[in-house]
């Protein structure tokens, strides 16, 4: 059994390295016409340069998995400004995209919490498409978009979780069935647990995207031996290793925060299980401190018995 492991975005350990400096749209108001474009410009190559930097260091560190920014090209989606990003960039995104290849990275994009297809609002729905379409074309222009995942949360309850799911189905029919193919569910810490997002994952044929520390801060009645099994099983129909993201209390009181690093303690019930089931596993590290806090949890584990490091980003399970 294996373990690989990835963070979200940003190595804090390189200086100056945002995959997401922004431009508001208050800013780009302000600005003139040729002013405008040429701030997007700058901006967007800025991001996807930082991209690259993070990809040459997820390479020298043997760190495999990877999640992309949604916000390296700002404005995107933005009603008013909604802009070529693909064409006057070609050869970064392609340059980003034989990295990824060259070195079978694992990528993939987590959409915010406005992305959901859950809503009573045409417009909220027809906005999440726009969205999901966005992060699509950038693996597109990488050339990978039959290898990257979108991740997203099914969204709130709106008092009747029954109704709210149903709406859900519903409102999924409007994506595009060749984004539909390349998106995940994740369960979440207030709404809709394991069980519930398992559910709608089975439905759906979509790969549920399990998140312990979502799942301990909202438990459901079966037992997580019993779920994982299920879990993985929504994975069978992709080539994809199933992915669990990892990440630990800030403290007792600020349960839901996650904390600067993780602590092993927190996820060694979920450890044990994995090794009973033997399971290969990518672990996306959601901690604040990143891909520091990844290095040291793959340097914790090592020191376990069993527990082999067998690369900069991966452990071996015996």
């Amino acid at each position: 059994m294996k373990i690989r492991f990835g963070y979200v975005s940003t190595a804090i350990s390189l200086w100056d390295a945002s995959p997401a400096k922004s431009l508001t749209y208050t800013r780009y108001q302000q600005l003139s016409e040729g002013e405008r474009i040429e701030k997007l410009l700058h901006v967007t190559q800025q991001n996807i340069h930082h991209t690259l930097r993070m990809l040459h260091y997820n390479i020298a560190h043997e760190i495999e998995v990877y999640r992309l920014s949604s916000s390296i090209v700002p404005l995107a989606t933005h009603p008013d400004v909604r802009w070529d990003f693909i064409t006057p960039f070609q050869n970064e995104w392609q340059e980003l995209g034989k990295l990824i290849k060259k070195h079978r990275l694992r990528v993939s994009f987590h959409p915010n919490q406005f992305t959901l297809f859950t809503s009573k609002q045409k417009k909220i729905t027809d906005n999440a498409v726009i969205d999901m379409e966005y992060h699509y074309d950038m693996f597109q222009a990488m050339g990978v978009a039959d290898a990257g995942l979108i991740n997203i949360h099914i969204g709130g309850a709106y008092g009747d979780k029954v109704e709210t799911i149903t709406r859900f189905h519903k409102n999924l029919k409007k994506l595009p069935l060749h984004i539909k193919r390349v998106m995940t569910l994740e369960n979440d810490d207030k709404t809709y647990n394991t069980e519930e997002t398992l559910l709608a994952c089975e439905k759906e044929s979509i790969p549920l995207v399990f998140d312990y520390h979502h799942h301990m801060a909202n438990l459901c009645v079966p037992e997580l031996r019993d779920l994982l099994p299920r879990v993985f099983q929504t994975w069978d129909h992709t080539h994809h290793i199933p992915k669990i993201h990892i990440s630990s209390p800030r403290s007792q009181k600020e349960f839901r925060a996650h904390a600067e690093m993780v602590d092993l303690n927190f996820i060694m019930p979920l450890l044990d299980l994995l090794r009973e089931l033997g399971q290969d596993i990518d672990f996306m590290i959601e901690a604040k401190s990143k891909d520091q806090a990844l290095l040291k949890l793959v340097e914790d584990m090592s020191k376990l018995r069993g527990y082999k490091r067998i690369s900069g980003g991966t452990i071996e399970v015996k």
